[in-house]
């Protein structure tokens, strides 16, 4: 005979000052949990929204990101005239051959300085890459010392408002137009002319070549073909695996998300296990009544643990309902987290992610502690003496 789900419910908000700090313990446990990993689901969803499948981006065989690949002349003259790669009305060959350089910049708020990743593309760069668009000003004209930055790196950087003068050494750059990366990798750049970033920074060679091809087919020819040239010793890919792929920086953030949940998850259940201890206590009469009515050991058991669970699941809800109210907080003023992109050393901008998956992972981790919590009490209620019980005050 198994005892009503709502007996158990009925006890959790009789005893609402006793559940209420466990409660809220365990909101907090979800909520924090939630946040850091929603910080590494969205650098990961900004890396993954990057690119466009129709393209082929090319680094050096063996570097690690852009911004240590070195590609020569040469190779860049090798590379461009392939046939699988698609030509313009006029026959040119839709390839924009990038140049990555780190330029350190002073913070808006006075804070220090930090590194800005700034991408010198050919003219053709900005067609490839449909998913940037321009929301100010006006895109940089070559060999004005021009540059387009992101809207949201101007939140962050001192002088990069529209006509913002920027100085590097003994260069100076105008800011004329910001750039939207559409929650891609993107947003954490700023744009000018290849050639003249090569001249600017004494720069020989370029940092990667993307190209665009006909369809998948001819992209995985070109790929073969580029991987299978010694002489060239170049690597090639997919552009949106590419990015996909560089998530490294995610890796500390769910780190530290996991071991502050466990940590902070050990103080909570020992919180439940207080509070369901508590319960026991108060309830020693009532649990030798329901065994004289025939519920057996187990079944006390269970109900336990079942009321622990709803407790923490309600815990889990509110700690949901609070990390999702901080997301719409966010979103609504446009706030933006930054961190240290570990593949370029430059500031990385994105955005909280709170995916369906991350909030079911949230709501499963506090059941799982409420019912850790209760396993003792409830094995200490299911074991108590018939008799004893129907003697305690």
């Amino acid at each position: 005979m198994a005892l009503p789900v709502t007996y158990n419910i009925r006890n959790v908000f009789v005893r609402w000052r006793a559940t209420l700090a466990t409660v809220l313990g365990v909101a907090l446990v979800v909520a924090v949990y939630i946040l850091l990993q929603s910080l590494a689901t969205g650098l990961e969803k900004s890396s993954r929204n990057t690119g466009d499948p129709r393209n082929v981006l090319v680094v050096r065989k063996g570097s690690t990101a852009e911004s240590s690949s070195i590609i020569t002349r040469e190779q860049v003259k090798l590379l461009q005239y392939l046939p699988q790669i698609e030509r313009d009305a006029q026959g040119r060959p839709l390839v924009s051959t990038d140049v990555l350089v780190l330029i350190t910049l002073p913070r808006k708020a006075g804070n220090g300085e930090a590194h800005v990743l700034f991408r010198g593309i050919s003219p053709v760069g900005m067609d490839l890459r449909p998913q940037v668009t321009l929301v100010g000003g006006r895109w940089f004209s070559p060999g004005h010392r021009e540059v387009v930055v992101s809207r949201r790196l101007a939140a962050r950087f001192a002088n990069f408002e529209i006509g913002g003068k920027l100085k590097t050494g003994n260069k100076e750059l105008t800011v004329v137009g910001w750039l939207d990366g559409g929650n891609s990798a993107f947003d954490s750049e700023a744009w000018m002319d290849a050639d003249e970033v090569r001249a600017l920074f004494d720069r020989d060679q370029y940092s990667s070549v993307l190209a665009r091809v006909n369809d998948p087919a001819a992209a995985k020819q070109l790929i073969d073909r580029i991987e299978s040239d010694k002489r060239m010793a170049l690597r090639a890919d997919s552009e949106v695996k590419y990015y996909a792929a560089q998530t490294m920086t995610a890796m500390p953030i769910k780190f530290l998300g996991n071991f502050l949940a466990t940590a902070m998850s050990i103080g909570a259940v020992f919180a439940a296990m207080n509070t369901m201890y508590a319960s026991v206590g108060s309830r020693t009469r009532e649990i030798g009544t329901l065994r004289v009515l025939g519920f057996r050991r187990r079944t006390i058991l269970a109900s336990f643990l079942l009321e622990g669970g709803f407790l923490a699941f309600l815990g889990g809800l509110i700690g949901c309902a609070c990390s999702l109210l901080l997301l719409g907080l966010c979103t609504a003023v446009g706030y933006t987290v930054a961190t240290i992109s570990l593949e370029s050393f430059s500031e990385t901008v994105f955005q909280f992610r709170i995916t369906p998956w991350l909030a079911a992972k949230g709501l499963i981790f506090s059941v799982t502690v409420g019912i850790l919590g209760s396993l003792l009490p409830a094995v200490r209620a299911a074991r108590l003496p018939v008799i004893a019980a129907l003697k305690a005050v």
